[in-house]
Formats: C-alpha cells, sequence, structure tokens
C-alpha cells in the first residue's frame, strides 16, 4: 500500500511541478532567444524579470498557498458551494491587489530599475532598455497571479492533466509572440510576448472550470472590477504625472532615488486605497461568504 501511496504522490507531482512551471520556462526561452539581440538584452530581460516577480510571489504565490489547502479540504469534504466561494475570494483578492500592484510595476518601472540598479556598469542607456521589458511584463503580472490562485482549483481536485495540457498550449501560443514581436519589439516583445501567453494560460484555466461547473462568479463582481480599475486609474495617473519622468530620476543620486521611491510607492498605494475606499469599496467585502474555519 506504500508503494502504491508513493507511485500515486508522484503521479501527480510530476504534471503538478511542469504546470507550475510554465512561466518560469517561458522566461528562459526569453532568455536564449535575447541571446541572438544586440548586446545587453539578457542583462535587460533579468533585470526586469527579477522584480515583475517580486510582487508575484508577494502576493501570487501567497494566494496559491493559502488556497490549496483549504480547497482540498472543502472537495474532501464534497463541499462545492464552499469550493466555489473560497476560489471565487481568491480571484477577487488578486484583483483587488494585483491590479494596482501591475499599474505601479509599470507606471514606476524606470524609477525602480534606476534605484536598483544604476552604477558606473549598468548605464542609464541600459536603465532605459531594461524599463521598457519591464513594462511589457509588468502588463501581464495579473495573468501571472490568477495562474497561481486557478491552477490550485485543479490539483484540489487531483487533476493534474488538464494544467499541463493547458500548459503546453499557452508555451506553444508564447513561442508564436515570441517570433511575431521580436522583430519590431526586439527585448521588449519577447516580455510582452510571455505576457500575453500568461494571459492565454489563465483564461484557459478559468473557463475549463467554468465549462466543469467547478466555478461560478459570485455577485458583486462588476461593481468590485469597476471600483477597482477606476481607483488604479487614478493611483496610476498620480504616479505618471508626478514620478514618470525618468531623466529626473537618472541625475539623482541613489539615496535620494531611494527615498522618493519609498514615498511615491507610499503615495500610490493611499491613493489606490482612498480612491476604493471613496467608491464604496469596504475591506469586507472580500470576506464576505468565505469561511474562515
Amino acid at each position: 500500500f506504500a508503494d502504491e501511496g508513493v507511485r500515486r504522490i508522484l503521479k501527480l507531482m510530476l504534471p503538478a511541478l511542469f504546470a507550475v512551471s510554465v512561466t518560469q520556462i517561458n522566461l528562459l526561452l526569453d532568455t536564449v532567444l535575447a541571446s541572438f539581440l544586440v548586446a545587453g538584452s539578457i542583462s535587460w530581460l533579468y533585470y526586469s524579470e527579477r522584480l515583475m516577480e517580486f510582487p508575484l510571489g508577494l502576493l501570487g504565490v501567497a494566494l496559491g498557498t493559502v488556497l490549496l489547502p483549504k480547497l482540498s479540504r472543502e472537495r474532501a469534504q464534497d463541499d462545492p458551494q464552499r469550493f466555489r466561494r473560497t476560489l471565487d475570494w481568491g480571484l477577487r483578492t488578486a484583483l483587488t491587489f494585483g491590479l494596482p500592484a501591475a499599474v505601479g510595476l509599470a507606471v514606476l518601472a524606470g524609477p525602480m530599475i534606476a534605484t536598483l540598479f544604476l552604477s558606473d556598469v549598468f548605464t542609464a542607456e541600459d536603465v532605459r532598455m531594461a524599463r521598457l521589458s519591464l513594462m511589457a511584463y509588468s502588463s501581464g503580472l495579473m495573468a501571472f497571479i490568477l495562474i497561481k490562485v486557478l491552477a490550485p482549483a485543479y490539483y484540489a481536485q487531483q487533476d493534474t492533466r488538464t494544467p499541463v495540457r493547458i500548459g503546453v498550449i499557452a508555451m506553444a501560443a508564447n513561442m508564436v509572440f515570441n517570433l511575431i514581436l521580436i522583430f519590431p519589439l526586439q527585448h521588449a516583445g519577447l516580455a510582452l510576448a510571455t505576457s500575453l501567453s500568461a494571459y492565454l494560460n489563465a483564461w484557459l484555466l478559468w473557463r475549463g472550470l467554468q465549462r466543469a461547473g467547478t466555478y461560478q462568479a459570485g455577485p458583486g463582481w462588476g461593481r468590485l472590477a469597476g471600483q477597482v480599475f477606476l481607483a488604479g486609474a487614478a493611483m496610476g495617473g498620480v504616479l505618471w504625472v508626478g514620478a514618470a519622468d525618468l531623466g529626473a530620476w537618472l541625475e539623482q543620486d541613489a539615496w535620494l532615488r531611494a527615498a522618493r521611491l519609498v514615498g511615491w510607492i507610499a503615495l500610490g498605494a493611499g491613493v489606490y486605497f482612498a480612491a476604493l475606499l471613496a467608491l464604496g469599496w469596504r475591506p469586507s467585502a472580500l470576506l464576505k461568504g468565505v469561511d474562515r474555519h
């Protein structure tokens, strides 16, 4: 019985490892293709990728870690309603915190890279080029986070084949997007291709859950989406007007850049949540309908 249990675990684990690694595999392919572009392309992608993965790990991985055991328990208890509510909560949380992270990362891409990496070796031109790829990656941040939320719904049902199949489709699409975008956009095209394939991956995961009846959106999604998008636009507007001038950042010393960056991030977060509250959103909205026991 022990051997049979080990084989079953391995049978479920190996496909799951591949499925959760699709984004990393696509990023590796970006690096390989970047080696054929102008000197510096690999470094520009590498640094922008590192910055993109910070909010992804902070929010996406954290959500996936919390959701998987809870969804697995509710699946074992044969409670589809609670399963749907938990998944719905995960998606709402991803939207509420993921969209402002993506907007902030895109608008503050240049200041972040300048603050963290500008040096005698990593020049102002490198900052400008890395900024382009970080903006392209940030456009797909929501999709990367959604994948981390949606995939556990399959794993909780011991379905590892579907995410693998979808992952293979996303990888193939990524290569097609790479070939289309690499020539006009160079290294930024590779980053944008990864973002587009991530949206395809997330959409296919969501559609599979919808078709199987595993997930149905709860009430209030339209209102929440409107609140989040309007608040995100307000935050993005403030940051764009006040902090998007990369030239000014490049002329400052490292400590001043760091202080300014922290200040603008704090201000952006304040504007976002103030706008959300003004639009009628309340933190308790994320807890409605979710069993917390």
